[in-house]
């Protein structure tokens, strides 16, 4: 297998890096092939809102959206971390999410996906909410999510709890174990939903 791992956070040493390293370390430790990308140190554009990918499946910038998209399309899945800013993702992964949106939403499908959230204050549990909605509305697998509430730039060993619910993901992962209900979830929204609008929007 081979998973993408995709830091959000523009802190290349923070806590939301040091518990995506920690899955990276445990997929490894699987045999499992991954590869590490921090959005910090890519060029990534903003969404232009033009809607051409809804028409072609592509978007029209190339840069290293386009690049981290194809990736994505040769692996089995995906972990995406991110701390909180203002309740919400950061606003590297919200430009990717933005530059991915139909392309993103085409590429997880099937694919075995992890999400990460920290933060200080409540607003990390909105943040876990965006991610998973994004795997789940997309049609990959939620093999597991961890969110830890942190002091801002943490420098503390994980909790033991955190650890286990890293080791419980991974697990999933490496066994491919497929959620029915997920499943379920995805066709219901993309047959009432997602369908319909790309169908408005282009062919």
């Amino acid at each position: 297998m081979k998973i993408i791992v995709i830091n959000g956070s523009p802190r290349t040493n923070g806590i939301t890096e040091s518990i995506l390293r920690s899955v990276e370390s445990e997929l490894i430790s699987r045999g499992i092939d991954v590869e590490f990308y921090n959005l910090t140190d890519l060029d990534i554009g903003h969404c232009l809102g033009c809607c051409s990918c809804y028409m072609t499946g592509h978007c029209i910038i190339k840069d290293d959206a386009d690049r981290l998209s194809e990736k994505i399309k040769h692996a089995d899945g995906l972990v995406l971390g991110s701390p909180t800013y203002a309740s919400n993702v950061s606003g590297l992964m919200k430009d990717f999410i933005d530059r991915g949106h139909f392309v993103i939403e085409q590429l997880l499908k099937d694919k075995y996906c992890i999400t990460v959230a920290t933060g200080e204050n409540y607003g990390f549990k909105n943040t876990l909410k965006i991610l998973d909605d994004l795997v789940i509305f997309s049609g990959g697998t939620l093999s597991g999510h961890i969110a830890l509430k942190a002091p801002f730039n943490s420098k503390e060993v994980l909790p033991e709890k955190t650890r286990n619910l890293i080791r419980k993901a991974s697990c999933r992962v490496e066994a491919k174990k497929k959620n029915h209900f997920q499943t379920l979830y995805h066709n219901l929204i993309f047959s009432i939903g997602i369908k319909p609008f790309v169908k408005r929007k282009g062919k």
